[in-house]
């Protein structure tokens, strides 16, 4: 079945655009912005057209950038696209950033990524934007992540793009929450791209409910082609989900994030470990991020469980939030815990261990760290990563299966 879709979507991609190298296979629709969407009503044309490019990049400003952090090939580019006349101005915009709360690290990127803010009058153009955002409760790290956002207009874009997004999402806080989420977003017409995105996924079936939990999830599906937004609804009925299904808005999410040939490819990739179709729908269904991770990290995460910790690919495939969790910042530790307790004689081998890897950092931590923290004081140091896990050697879990385990909860 995830092939057949894979093969429809390939289908249905128009003739004239696989010609001309394009279409929806050849990027990421939730990461592509229309180059429409940057360039529209902000102060980021108005500024570059005033400025007139120069064939050759004017070696002062290049070395103002290079003393902003930018690389000597990232300043030279930039340098053709306008001049630093006046330094004064392109100190100020740096004090500026750093009077409302900038670390210099945040400074560095912002300027790297959008070096065109040196030339806009701090006070006129900047600072109001700067109140806005910061009376919605914005921090730097929005601008530091997506600096493309000081440099639109702020009566023509800003505005009517946060006072849509309120009326969609419903307070100041979810707003806020969203946008920090995927902070390009906002780069996003609230007309041309936000408003008929929404319509879409009315059109589809979502309630308003959903639709503010789908934009709270990701934000960037506003900027998915309304043709893939359908696609991906049609992708979903044939995989059996349902809009009122619980995991529908996640696996939404990530059909859309997908380009065909990586779903394909990801789908092969489980598949080679013994997995049938129906076992990564299945998985799929339950946790859609499976299909997120990069092959190299899905790789990685199954080698981990089968090779290291001696599970089957059944019990792994039972448990697929376990394939969705960092190795490192996650499985490893709460490994390193177990193992300490295990060899102190404080827990059983009679124990369902990847449900208990898969539960959140609070509850396993109430279980296993706190638990014991001043009986064993390693099992602190364990889960700081202090302690690294070497496997369980012989002292192997006997472990439950998921079925069995739910049989013993009735």
């Amino acid at each position: 079945m995830l092939a057949s879709i894979c093969r429809r979507r390939r289908l249905a991609t128009p003739l004239r655009q696989i010609l001309a190298g394009g279409g929806a296979a050849a990027t990421n629709p939730v990461r592509s912005i229309p180059e429409s969407v940057l360039l529209s009503h902000g102060d980021y044309s108005t500024a570059v057209a005033a400025a007139s490019a120069d064939p050759e990049p004017c070696p002062a400003t290049v070395s103002y950038l290079l003393s902003c952090g930018l690389s000597a090939a990232a300043a030279a580019v930039a340098a053709r696209n306008f001049r630093i006349r006046d330094t004064d101005r392109a100190n100020a915009v740096q004090a500026l950033l750093r009077e409302y709360g900038f670390s210099e690290a945040e400074v560095a990127r912002t300027l790297r990524h959008e070096s065109v803010l040196l030339i806009l009058d701090p006070d006129r153009i900047i600072r109001p934007k700067l109140d806005f955002f910061f009376s919605l409760g914005f921090e730097p790290r929005l601008f530091a992540a997506e600096p493309h956002i000081l440099s639109r207009s702020l009566d023509n874009h800003i505005v009517p793009c946060i006072e849509y997004l309120r009326g969609i999402l419903g307070s100041d806080d979810n707003v806020r929450t969203a946008a920090c989420r995927v902070p390009r977003a906002l780069l996003a017409d609230p007309d041309k791209v936000m408003r008929p995105a929404v319509e879409a996924f009315r059109r589809n079936g979502l309630s308003k409910e959903s639709i503010t939990k789908l934009l709270l999830i990701h934000l960037g599906l506003l900027m998915v082609p309304l043709d893939r937004i359908d696609e991906a609804f049609d992708d979903m009925k044939e995989l059996g989900l349902r809009v009122t299904d619980t995991g529908f808005l996640y696996g939404f999410r990530v059909i859309c994030g997908l380009k065909r040939e990586t779903w394909r490819r990801k789908v092969a990739l489980y598949q080679s470990f013994g997995v049938c179709e129906g076992d990564v729908l299945r998985a799929f269904k339950t946790q859609p991020t499976i299909l997120l991770a990069s092959d190299e990290t899905i790789n990685k995460r199954i080698r981990f469980y089968l090779d290291v910790l001696k599970l089957e690919m059944g019990h792994v495939m039972a448990h697929p939030m376990s394939l969705s969790l960092s190795l490192e910042k996650n499985i490893k530790p709460k490994c390193a815990v177990l193992s300490v307790l295990m060899r102190e004689g404080k827990i059983e081998k009679k124990l369902n261990l990847l449900a208990s890897l898969q539960c959140n950092s609070k509850v396993f931590t109430e279980r296993f760290v706190q638990r014991y923290a001043k009986d064993v004081p390693d099992v602190v140091k364990a889960f700081e990563g202090q302690i690294k896990f070497q496997g369980f050697g012989d002292r192997e879990f006997e472990l439950l299966s998921h079925r069995m385990t739910e049989a013993k909860k009735l």
